[in-house]
C-alpha cells in the first residue's frame, strides 16, 4: 500500500522550473511564425516540415546561455536532416514499409548521441517523429528539396530567436549542466531504441493503423529515463495524458475556425507545452496532442473521430511495447538512479 502511495505521488508530481517562459515563447513565435508565412505563401501542405524545424527551439534547457545556439543550431541541422531523410523515402512507392528501419536507425544513431552529449530534453523522440512523419507523406522528387528549405528556415528562425534572448537583460546565471548518461548505457539506449521503433512501426504497419508515425514515436518515450519504474511512469503520463489530449482535441478539431485563428491556436498550445513539459509531461500532453492533430489538420484533412482513435490506439500500441523493451532488457541497467 505505501508502495502504491508512493507511485501514485510520483505520476502526480508537480517538478518546480525557472525559466521555463522564455522557452515557451521562443517555441511559439517560431510556430507561429513559421505557420503564417506558409499559410500566406499557399504552402500549409509544408506545415510538418516547418514543425519539426521550430523542434530546434526547445532545446538546450531554460537558462539563457550566450552557448546556447550552438546546440540548437546543432539539432536544427540534425532534425532538417531527418525531415530530408523522411521526405527522400516518401518519394517511394514502398515508403510505409522503408519507413520503418530508417526509423529505427534514426532512433539508434539519435539516442547514442543523446546520451552523448547529454541533450535536453533527452531522447531521440523528434528525430524519430520527424524521419517518420515525413516518410509518410507522398512525396513528388521535386518537393524533397523544398521540405528541407521550409524546416532548415524555421529551425533557423529559432536559433536567431534563441541567441537574441541570451543579450536580453537580466540574464538568469546558467543552471549546473545535466551529466551525461553512464557510458555503458549508450548502446544499449540505442539498441532498445532501435528494437522498438521497429517492432512498432512493424506491427502498426502491418495492422493497417492510419499512422504508424505515432507508434514509432510513442516506442521511444520510456526509454528515454534510465530505471524501469520511471519508464513505467513516463508511459502512464504519455498515454494519460495524450486520452486527455484527444478529449481537447476533440473539441477543438470541430470548431469552423478560419486558418490564421487556427495558427494563432496552434502558438499558444505550443506556449502551453512548453510551459508544463518539465513539470508534469501528461499535463504537457493535454496541449502537444491536440498540438500535433491541429497542424497536420491544416496541411490535410482527415475524418476527426477516425484520426482520434488512431492516435490513441498507435499511443497504447508504442507505449506498450517500448515499455516491453524496457522491461527485457532492465537486467543490463547500470545502477544508477535519475531520469530525464
Amino acid at each position: 500500500m505505501a508502495a502504491r502511495r508512493e507511485w501514485l505521488a510520483a505520476a502526480l508530481r508537480v517538478t518546480p522550473v525557472t525559466g521555463s517562459r522564455w522557452t515557451a515563447a521562443r517555441a511559439a513565435t517560431t510556430m507561429l511564425a513559421a505557420l503564417l508565412a506558409l499559410w500566406l505563401a499557399g504552402a500549409l501542405d509544408h506545415a510538418a516540415y516547418a514543425t519539426f524545424g521550430a523542434f530546434a527551439s526547445v532545446y538546450g534547457g531554460t537558462a539563457r546561455s550566450p552557448r546556447r545556439w550552438r546546440l540548437q543550431a546543432a539539432l536544427g541541422a540534425l532534425l532538417t536532416t531527418a525531415v530530408a531523410t523522411g521526405a527522400a523515402v516518401g518519394t517511394l512507392e514502398q515508403r510505409a514499409w522503408l519507413s520503418v528501419p530508417v526509423a529505427a536507425a534514426w532512433a539508434a544513431g539519435a539516442a547514442w548521441l543523446s546520451d552523448r552529449f547529454a541533450w535536453r530534453p533527452p531522447g531521440p523522440m523528434f528525430a524519430v517523429f520527424a524521419v517518420s512523419t515525413c516518410a509518410a507523406i507522398p512525396t513528388p522528387p521535386g518537393r524533397v528539396a523544398t521540405a528541407v528549405l521550409v524546416a532548415a528556415a524555421t529551425a533557423a528562425f529559432a536559433v536567431v530567436l534563441g541567441a537574441a534572448e541570451a543579450r536580453l537583460p537580466g540574464t538568469a546565471p546558467p543552471a549546473p549542466s545535466a551529466p551525461a548518461p553512464p557510458r555503458e548505457r549508450w548502446r544499449l539506449h540505442a539498441v532498445r531504441c532501435a528494437v522498438a521503433v521497429a517492432l512498432a512501426g512493424a506491427v502498426t504497419t502491418a495492422s493497417g493503423l492510419g499512422h504508424p508515425y505515432w507508434a514509432m514515436t510513442a516506442s521511444v518515450v520510456p526509454l528515454a529515463v534510465l530505471e524501469l519504474h520511471h519508464q513505467l511512469l513516463r508511459g502512464l503520463h504519455r498515454v494519460a495524458g495524450t486520452a486527455a489530449g484527444l478529449a481537447v482535441a476533440a473539441g477543438l478539431l470541430v470548431l469552423p475556425l478560419p486558418v490564421p485563428a487556427t495558427l494563432l491556436l496552434v502558438a499558444a498550445l505550443q506556449a502551453g507545452a512548453e510551459l508544463l513539459v518539465v513539470r508534469h509531461y501528461a499535463a504537457a500532453l493535454v496541449f502537444i496532442t491536440p498540438l500535433a492533430l491541429l497542424v497536420g489538420q491544416v496541411a490535410d484533412r482527415r475524418p476527426v473521430p477516425e484520426l482520434i482513435l488512431s492516435r490513441f490506439a498507435e499511443t497504447l500500441v508504442g507505449v506498450g511495447i517500448g515499455l516491453a523493451v524496457a522491461a527485457l532488457t532492465r537486467r543490463r541497467d547500470p545502477v544508477v538512479s535519475g531520469a530525464g
